[in-house]
């Protein structure tokens, strides 16, 4: 029984492609470019919107004054080309104020056009920050209206605050775009932060003989004259980062499973595709899908999504594992209880969103204890076997990571480089554990399923989910108190007492 931390493996390199129609991302830079375009802007009482959300960790990332509905974006890929990646992004958003401009988050590219509404709009470009001045009086406050980018160019790889590298990932045979926190940004324009998420239809066109694979359900595959265009509808809410498009030469697997809300019979879809390298390696532990997901719905209500499956590269492309939403990345064939991690990732981190980088805990701390449980469940040490181990500084094989579980508590991450330590992960699934010591197994569990169906397809953070469990052990626990669980265990220092 290992904790699985989310990055755990490497990725694969794209293919050819065509044009591009709707996203939205965000990212970390710092150029200054120059505009294009036509018409005015402004008007009485308009002013720009903010070119970030001053999340706690990546201020710059997002973007202010308006809310994103829908993108549609239209890729083509093509590795030999000068401009190897083309595309139209097309992002329907409303406005949320009177705007006299707004901002994208675009990373790297060439931008050669911007429109709003069908009307040439003046552009300007500053690092990751891709400004639009609409003509006219600029946009009302609650007006729906439709942006779309042309754009070109070879997308870039980041380097996270802690050393991990995310971006478009070039493989072997194509390409993996992996998106935790910034990294959408480097292959489409939107806005990229977790708190503003957004419906996706995502045409894809690559060389013959290479697939493109990424969110929600295949609608269309269709090959013409020496390409193939993939084109993938993604209908429930998705924030940026945990969109993927992985391209490359796959092995693709079709199966289904129980529950769901998938369309028709009620059955879900299973959609697999793994590296032929890995296929051998991957075949039994992917055929668990289903049996994961029907063991999750259990604990965790109905599953969120009309699809599920995974996404199985070269280990040597991609350092982690990610829980890209429908169907996780995984760095070579994972093992079980990893499995087990990314797809409890669909209802804590997916469907249930946090609302800041501070809130990782609850995307992370949900996904490990659901590994606790499948071990407990499956023959192996019970929750509190677990977690009486971590306490005790007998979990991991080394002294300095079982110290490292109480380097900081996990509501409170000291950098950007420091929300995927153990704190986030082991110590989050701790806080959990002492909320069913306090409130009894059969109200936590209803406890769980209760947070994942009132908060789902949206976001929430911390102090949306102490205030909810506080509610709830008021009616469904009387005389339960969690006031030290969050005292000491989530946001206090060091080694809690045990109580």
């Amino acid at each position: 029984m290992v904790s699985c931390p989310h990055r755990i493996a490497d990725v694969s390199r794209s293919a050819p492609v065509v044009p591009a129609a709707a996203l939205l991302t965000v990212a970390l830079a710092l150029t200054l470019t120059s505009c294009t375009g036509g018409g005015g802007g402004g008007g009485a009482g308009a002013a720009p919107g903010s070119a970030g959300l001053r999340d706690p960790y990546f201020p710059r990332l997002g973007n202010g004054g308006y809310d994103a509905g829908h993108y549609a974006l239209t890729l083509a890929y093509d590795p030999e080309a000068d401009a190897p990646l083309r595309g139209t992004a097309v992002i329907t958003a409303r406005a949320t104020r009177h705007l006299a401009s707004f901002n994208l988050d675009l990373k790297g590219l060439d931008v050669e056009s911007v429109a709003v509404d069908g009307v040439t709009a003046r552009w300007k470009r500053a690092g990751q920050e891709l400004t639009v001045t609409p003509a006219d009086a600029g946009l009302d406050e609650g007006k729906t209206f439709r942006t779309t980018v042309r754009y070109s160019g070879a997308p870039q790889t980041l380097t996270d605050p802690d050393g991990s590298r995310e971006g478009w990932l070039p493989t072997a045979d194509g390409a993996l775009a992996l998106g935790e926190p910034a990294g959408s940004m480097t292959w489409f324009p939107g806005n990229h932060h977790p708190s503003d998420k957004a419906a996706y239809d995502l045409t894809v066109t690559v060389p013959e003989g290479l697939h493109a694979v990424s969110n929600g359900e295949l609608r269309r595959e269709s090959t013409e004259d020496g390409r193939t265009t993939f084109s993938w509808r993604t209908a429930e809410p998705m924030a940026s980062y945990v969109a993927t498009l992985a391209i490359g030469t796959y092995e693709i697997r079709r199966s289904t499973a129980g529950g769901g809300e998938g369309e028709g019979s009620g059955r879900l879809p299973v959609y697999v595709a793994v590296d032929p390298s890995q296929a051998e390696d991957s075949r039994a532990v992917l055929g668990r899908i289903p049996e994961v997901v029907a063991w999750a719905e259990r604990y965790f209500g109905p599953y969120p999504f009309s699809s599920t499956g995974a996404i199985v590269d070269r280990p040597e492309d991609s350092a982690y594992a990610l829980e890209t939403q429908n169907r996780p990345v995984f760095p070579g064939a994972p093992d079980l209880s990893l499995l087990v991690h990314e797809l409890a990732h669909q209802w804590y981190g997916d469907s249930v969103t946090p609302k800041s980088w501070r809130d990782m805990w609850l995307n992370e701390g949900f996904a490990t204890y659901a590994e606790w449980l499948w071990e407990g469940d499956h023959g192996g040490d019970s929750a509190q076997e677990t977690f009486d181990a971590l306490y005790e500084g007998d979990y991991f094989p080394d002294a300095a990571s079982n110290e490292a579980v109480w380097d900081f508590p996990p509501a409170r991450p000291p950098s950007a480089a420091r929300i995927s330590d153990s704190p986030v992960y082991e110590r989050g699934a701790m806080v959990l554990h002492q909320v069913r010591e306090a409130v009894g197994d059969d109200a936590f569990f209803e406890l769980i399923r209760g947070w994942a169906a009132v908060h789902r397809h949206g976001n929430a953070d911390t102090a949306d989910f102490t205030a909810y469990a506080e509610k709830f052990a008021e009616e469904a626990a009387p005389g339960a108190d969690l006031t030290p669980v969050w005292d000491d265990w989530l946001y206090g220092d060091g080694k809690p007492p045990l109580a």
